[in-house]
């Protein structure tokens, strides 16, 4: 089959032949039809990220496809099911072994470039708004990076969750993006002046920052008393450091949340959250923004538009 595969970190990925893969015990192969990129996969490209598969691996977080193997132990799935999966590597091939508990069955009418555009990005901001941060309607939500891959759904789902959302992202363009998912304030990172703008809209009881550095250290300031913050990424480049004394004269709580962690150590607040997020979906609450979809030969054009952020939503491969 053909796979993009890194086969050296900080280089661009590879067009390769490998074997398609048996599902092993607990496992189902899936034959891939879509699979979304995410900013995870450049820091995987250049080492950084909080795993480091042995090389050649490849490449591809979240996907959409229809099982072809069922493997041992395996109850609940059956092949010709046409599932998506968070599954953290592989998902750039025609075909990948996966888990079948981190598993979900696709509804007939969500289209495969939906589903590989949902899990992710929506997973990650439901339960990081929703099970870390405990966002109650009424509250002030402030995302950083509002129009990129979990920004945006960030967005989304703090107003479908009652919040009164500010949105902040480069240029007029991205912000017009943000608004259309229901931000309800806007703020221009290039040229505005992050904490004198939330501030004199009433501060902010949840910061959601997939980017980190100055633009952390302004939302930090801008927090009411007993405002969650939640540090899920770094896209500016700086891991910002956090001053205890701030913390402590205004009771705020700074959340650790890696959401692809709970894959292995409490896989039911992924399927749970994805129950919710697919009921939502199907009732029309949420609806996934896909700026470009290219072919799988084309992968490395498709994360050049995430490291120069010129995607807005999602970018997704089309495989077959």
């Amino acid at each position: 089959m053909k796979a993009m595969q890194l086969t050296d970190y900080d280089q661009p990925l590879v067009l390769r032949d490998i074997p398609v893969p048996t599902a092993e015990a607990g496992q189902v192969t899936v034959k891939i039809h879509t699979c979304g990129l995410n900013f995870g996969d450049l820091l995987i490209i250049k080492g950084t990220y909080q795993e480091r598969p042995q090389l050649p691996f490849t490449l591809g977080m979240e996907i959409c496809g229809t099982v072809t193997e069922v493997g041992a132990g395996v109850t609940d799935l059956r092949v010709g099911d046409r599932v998506a999966s968070y599954n953290g590597f592989g998902g750039l091939a025609e075909y990948a072994a996966i888990a079948a508990d981190i598993c979900v069955p696709v509804p007939a009418e969500m289209s495969d470039r939906d589903a590989a555009a949902f899990l992710v990005a929506y997973g990650t901001s439901h339960v990081a708004l929703g099970y870390k941060a405990h966002l109650r309607p009424g509250e002030r939500l402030l995302v950083l990076g509002a129009s990129g891959g979990v920004g945006l759904t960030a967005v989304e789902l703090g107003k479908l969750m009652g919040a009164e959302v500010i949105a902040c992202a480069r240029g007029a363009e991205k912000l017009q993006v943000a608004k259309a998912a229901g931000a309800d304030h806007l703020i221009n990172s290039e040229t505005d002046d992050i904490r004198d703008i939330v501030r004199a809209l009433g501060g902010a009881d949840v910061v959601y920052d997939p980017v980190g550095g100055d633009q952390f250290k302004a939302a930090l300031r801008a927090c009411n008393p007993e405002a969650r913050i939640l540090p899920l990424g770094f896209a500016s480049g700086e891991v910002p450091q956090i001053p205890a004394n701030i913390l402590l004269v205004k009771n705020l709580t700074v959340i650790g949340y890696y959401w692809g962690g709970y894959s292995k150590i409490k896989p039911a607040v992924l399927t749970d959250s994805f129950a919710q997020l697919i009921a939502w979906y199907q009732d029309g609450k949420l609806t996934p923004h896909i700026s470009h979809t290219l072919p799988l030969a084309h992968c490395n054009e498709g994360l050049e538009l995430l490291r120069t952020r010129k995607a807005t939503g999602k970018v997704i491969i089309e495989i077959g």
